[in-house]
């Protein structure tokens, strides 16, 4: 399945799948931000997981100057990653989750690499990630899609230049 990834929009269409993904194969505190609920899946949080998504709809010119994409694999909806505006011209931000099955396949730097394209194609430079030193996953998915890694107050911060070749698939 390595490499057979495509990213869609996320919108009404694959929110309830992109859900039930991360209900059954993650937790919520790893796919949203946190919000005052009971523990787990529970229904106000399935509703703010929604809410937060659809928060997005509008894209990188929108209120939350965010783009978020979920992640198919095998036709199947597996995980979702994003893009953010910062304040920085030309710099966007991602930050990705994938379902627990879909880990370790190659798919999140496939789905990094589609995201880097999506990235230069709406003109950014630069794609900068934040994640901790113990998340071997994302790191090891930032290190394949050629990030330039630095480790500062237990942060692990990427930058991806746009400008170069993109790391072949």
């Amino acid at each position: 399945m390595t490499g057979a990834v495509r990213l869609e929009p996320v919108d009404e269409g694959n929110l309830e799948p992109l859900l039930s993904v991360a209900a059954a194969e993650a937790e919520p505190e790893d796919v949203m931000p946190p919000v005052e609920a009971p523990a787990g899946w529970s229904l106000a949080r399935r509703d703010a997981f929604r809410e937060f998504h659809r928060a997005s709809f509008g894209g990188l010119d929108g209120p939350t100057r965010t783009r978020m994409y979920a992640i198919i694999a095998g036709g199947e909806v597996v995980g979702m990653v994003r893009m953010t505006r910062c304040d920085e011209p030309g710099t966007v931000e991602t930050g990705m989750w994938l379902g627990r099955s879909a880990r370790g396949q190659g798919l999140g730097a496939a789905a990094l690499r589609e995201l880097l394209n999506a990235a230069a194609a709406a003109g950014m430079r630069t794609v900068v990630a934040e994640t901790t030193p113990d998340n071997r996953g994302a790191i090891s998915v930032l290190k394949k899609c050629g990030a330039e890694l630095r480790e500062n107050d237990g942060k692990v911060r990427a930058e991806m230049c746009l400008d170069s070749a993109l790391p072949a698939h």
